[in-house]
Formats: structure tokens, C-alpha cells, sequence
């Protein structure tokens, strides 16, 4: 049977987060990553209009036929 290990102190750790990271650092951290990922998708959009097109009525489509 493979040896169990124990979790880390702290989840962020797996993530690669810094030692003495502090609550507001991580979550400056994360607004960049979401800017930056917002930043590529609107990107993504302007050079592919066609399969951005598609997936905003895959989206719609879902949305429609999603129930609550």
C-alpha cells in the first residue's frame, strides 16, 4: 500500500504561492491573473470573430436551457 503523506499547512502552498504571502498579496495576485486572462480572451475574440461568435451562441444556448 503507497505511504500517505500529509497535506500541506496551507492549500496556496500547492499552488505555488510564496511563503510569506499575505491575504491581500494573493488576492492582488488573482486580479492580475483574472485582468490578464480577460485581457487574452478579448484578444482570442478580435483575431478569431467566427469561433468567437460560435462559442457566445454555445454559451447562450446553455444558458437558455440551464435551470435554476
Amino acid at each position: 500500500m503507497p505511504e500517505l503523506r500529509e497535506p500541506p499547512e496551507r492549500p496556496d502552498r500547492a499552488y505555488g504561492a510564496p511563503e510569506g504571502e499575505t491575504e491581500a498579496e494573493r488576492r492582488r495576485r488573482r486580479a492580475r491573473f483574472l485582468r490578464e486572462l480577460a485581457e487574452a480572451r478579448a484578444l482570442r475574440d478580435r483575431v478569431q470573430p467566427r469561433r468567437a461568435k460560435a462559442a457566445r451562441l454555445r454559451h447562450a444556448l446553455r444558458m437558455r436551457t440551464f435551470r435554476w
